[in-house]
């Protein structure tokens, strides 16, 4: 079998906010990987002069006035038309060089998403805070959300169209990563995780992240999809604690109702009682959220069928 790809359009969309250190190196870098792809920086409200360093060394800028990553990426995938979109921070952290391979791994094995996982032996470009956040909250993912990728949070990505033109993009902040990978396991797309050389940032240039705020926001997050993408596991979670609890509470009722007759807890019978009802609710919330999540995926699912193949992707015997 032989397989023949033709030129696709490239984007290289770099999300930026006070990157004027780094910007110019990003978008060199780039330029010299990927000669053939338009590169676009999304600049959101930066004050320190990015976007003009940015126009400067060739890239087209878009501005994004709300604030925050995840409004960038909704942007992006909406103002940018693409057969092939690479993301990639503008901190000059991520390794240009490995572009062809991801963008050429996608292609070739008919991939909607290859995710450059962040490898490093520098203490100061990975923190440990943040090497034991990732896996700690990727793990939570994967306990959920079944198989997952190694490096969740990684802020180099590539997307075929299909994927860019059919996410819904919910996020505002740095907890657009999760998101996006969550996607790509509820709609069951092929993904693959290629490890990258991941750099510290140069002098001057100072991390937006936050450990643990944004950390925070992105467990949040992962319980917000855990609720909207399996709203049955979710309540049925909650019924079971509820239920647990009231007969924890009521077997000693019981117990002294069948050796005297009497229910001298009445407060508690009353508790035990609401907590069933709650509990009786909370399941049958999950039933019906559940057939309505499964129409909403089937709308998902038919809106990135309606998005054709990259026409230059052919097989051959």
């Amino acid at each position: 079998m032989s397989e023949k790809i033709a030129s696709p359009h490239i984007a290289v969309a770099i999300p930026c906010y006070n990157e004027v250190r780094t910007i110019s190196i990003v978008i060199t870098d780039f330029q010299q990987s990927l000669p053939n792809a338009e590169i676009i920086a999304l600049d959101n409200n930066s004050t320190d002069g990015t976007a003009e360093a940015a126009r400067a060394a060739g890239a087209r800028v878009i501005a994004v006035p709300l604030q925050g990553k995840g409004n960038v990426v909704r942007r992006m995938f909406a103002d940018v038309d693409a057969d092939v979109f690479v993301m990639v921070d503008g901190d000059a952290t991520y390794d240009a060089a490995a572009a062809p391979m991801l963008v050429s791994y996608l292609l070739e094995n008919g991939l909607d998403m290859v995710v450059g996982s962040r490898l490093s032996d520098e203490q100061t470009a990975y923190r440990l805070g943040h090497r034991f956040g990732n896996v700690l909250l990727t793990q939570c993912a994967a306990s959920i959300f079944g198989r997952t990728f190694k490096d969740m949070l990684s802020g180099y990505r590539v997307f075929s169209r299909r994927y860019a033109k059919s996410f819904p993009a919910h996020s505002a902040g740095f907890e657009i990563e999760t998101e996006l990978a969550v996607h790509a396991l509820g709609m069951r797309m092929p993904t693959a995780e290629i490890e990258t050389t991941y750099k510290s940032r140069p002098e001057g240039s100072e991390s937006k992240l936050n450990t643990y705020r944004d950390g925070f926001r992105i467990l949040i997050t992962i319980l917000k999809l855990f609720k909207s993408e399996k709203p049955f596991a979710f309540f049925f979670a909650a019924f079971a604690i509820c239920m647990t609890l009231s007969i924890g509470l009521a077997l000693p009722v019981f117990q002294t109702y069948i050796e005297t007759g009497l229910v001298p807890r009445i407060p508690t019978v009353i508790f035990c009682s609401g907590l069933t009802l709650f509990g009786g609710i909370l399941l049958t919330c999950g039933i019906l959220l559940d057939t309505v999540t499964r129409g909403r995926n089937e709308m998902k699912r038919l809106a990135y069928l309606s998005i054709p193949l990259l026409k230059g992707t052919q097989h051959e015997c």
